[in-house]
């Protein structure tokens, strides 16, 4: 059997679908926020929670290249990026209104803001205007995210516009995306540290770090839309309000 046959073959073996990607990250999500809220003393589901967001990330440029009507697919953006921030503010800052952090659909609105207005550069096929448009673009999200104080701030940004310059899928796109995710995870955003022991050896690991291992189910996906339908697609935008809404009231009540 050549190379080509058994890569093929594997690759149907573990192929993930919109669906399953989408089914990850809200679980990965949820478990991320019963630590922060229900479970402070289970670190282990922040740990894993950090591979949520860079799924979405990815999930968002998706939808932007395959959404019919990129008006529609923004308009449905702020639409639930309004309803999540209460919510959000509950559990995040225990009161309606929390100025100083928003939402992460702020993120990912901002990001594809900038990806619609390097795509609108790029169809006009002026390399050298798009190349410039791309590092303005790139540069002024860097900022807005963290001016506006998004959720992962400017470094949220970024990890979407990295998954829109390595769309292609080549293997110098996995690379970059691995340098990138590197470079946003643990020089950026950084954060917490702990200490692994391998073989006596002690390692000390940046817990943000951890987002790195989104990139496995994110390799694994090659475009199959999986189960679809208008319900499950609103399940997907509902369920970020409606589960930190719930696990705002039961923490209020067992608090």
């Amino acid at each position: 059997m050549s190379f080509q046959k058994i890569k093929s073959s594997t690759s149907r073996c573990f192929d993930i679908s919109t669906a399953a990607l989408h089914i990850i990250a809200m679980l990965f999500m949820l478990m991320d926020h019963l630590w922060a809220t229900l479970l402070p003393a289970q670190e282990w589901l922040t740990c894993v929670g950090r591979i949520a967001f860079p799924i979405f990330a990815f999930m968002s440029v998706e939808g932007y290249f395959h959404t019919h009507n990129f008006k529609k697919y923004l308009l449905r953006m702020l639409v639930f990026a309004v309803i999540s921030e209460i919510p959000f503010d509950l559990m995040y800052g225990g009161t309606w209104f929390y100025p100083v952090h928003q939402n992460v659909i702020w993120t990912f609105i901002l990001g594809l803001l900038g990806i619609h207005i390097m795509e609108t550069v790029r169809k006009k096929k002026k390399t050298p205007v798009f190349v410039l448009t791309a590092i303005l673009v790139t540069i002024a999200g860097g900022l807005l995210g963290t001016l506006t104080m998004v959720d992962y701030y400017g470094a949220g940004v970024l990890t979407v516009l990295l998954f829109y310059f390595t769309n292609r899928r080549k293997a110098t796109d996995y690379i970059i995306q691995l340098i990138g995710m590197y470079f946003l995870n643990v020089k950026m955003l950084g954060g917490y540290y702990f200490t692994i022991t391998v073989l006596g050896h002690e390692f000390e690991i940046v817990q943000q770090g951890l987002a790195l291992f989104a990139l496995i189910p994110i390799w694994l996906y090659h475009e199959k839309q999986g189960y679809h339908s208008k319900w499950f697609q609103y399940v997907c935008y509902l369920f970020y309000p409606v589960h930190m809404l719930v696990i705002y009231v039961v923490w209020q009540l067992i608090g």
